[in-house]
């Protein structure tokens, strides 16, 4: 994962979600309520204990999140949910894999397809672009957002590496670590337990290679993915886009 920065494309989709809360919020229940199905305690369900971490970075209400966890374990009644996956090409080839959950696939592929059609992509075949990425934890630390005692960047990235990171690398004052997804909520744990503040925790796919476009062809792909994240049921879309 060396060399590969993400925290840019990260960084402008959060600011798109700051201005469609709402939306934010029902797509984070869902994906707890989904995880949730799988067993209601995050300390054993590493997926749903980063799907409240996120859910907390977004300020989240305590009881949505407690509500959604009790729909997805069977508690309370609620709409049947899945997840799906979307694998495509943008613009200019660029390599797309979108993700989300929703009570009715089919509907929801459509909606998928009709969004790419319209900017210039195109569905492909399961498989023929999960390749080219990695599944990966992602751990982001600003060096300086911390306290005068966790400024130095050889600490903290040793603090990282000790909590058990795969890999790490830094994008100047900007720390990024990777790890096994399994792993991400015991290494967050780890480093912040020696007081450093994390901006970013979150499970996603990384690309083995990213590529450079110009400026046409990145801002009709990130037209085409924040039409994708913007609809009711695809909750994140990733890209090999080099921003």
């Amino acid at each position: 994962m060396s060399g590969h920065s993400h925290w840019a494309g990260i960084k402008h989709k959060k600011g798109l979600a700051d201005a469609q809360r709402s939306s934010v919020f029902s797509k984070l229940a869902r994906e707890i309520s989904v995880e949730a199905k799988s067993g209601d305690n995050p300390e054993t369900n590493y997926k749903l204990k980063a799907a409240i971490d996120k859910a907390h970075e977004f300020n989240m209400p305590r009881e949505n999140i407690e509500r959604a966890i009790l729909r997805g374990a069977g508690k309370l009644p609620g709409a049947a949910l899945e997840e799906f996956s979307v694998e495509a090409y943008g613009p200019g080839g660029i390599a797309i894999i979108a993700e989300g959950i929703t009570d009715n696939k089919n509907r929801s592929l459509g909606e998928a397809r009709m969004v790419l059609n319209k900017n210039n992509g195109k569905i492909v075949n399961e498989g023929a672009i999960r390749w080219m990425f990695d599944n990966k934890g992602y751990i982001v630390i600003d060096a300086k957002n911390q306290s005068p005692e966790n400024q130095s960047k050889e600490d903290l990235e040793m603090a990282a590496i000790e909590a058990g990171a795969e890999n790490t690398s830094w994008d100047e004052d900007i720390l990024e670590i990777y790890t096994r997804p399994e792993n991400l909520g015991q290494i967050k744990k780890t480093i912040e337990a020696k007081g450093i503040k994390t901006e970013e925790v979150s499970l996603g796919w990384f690309p083995k290679e990213e590529v450079a476009v110009d400026e046409k062809i990145m801002a009709a792909n990130q037209k085409l993915l924040e039409e994708l994240e913007g609809g009711d049921d695809i909750s994140r879309a990733f890209s090999n886009l080099k921003f």
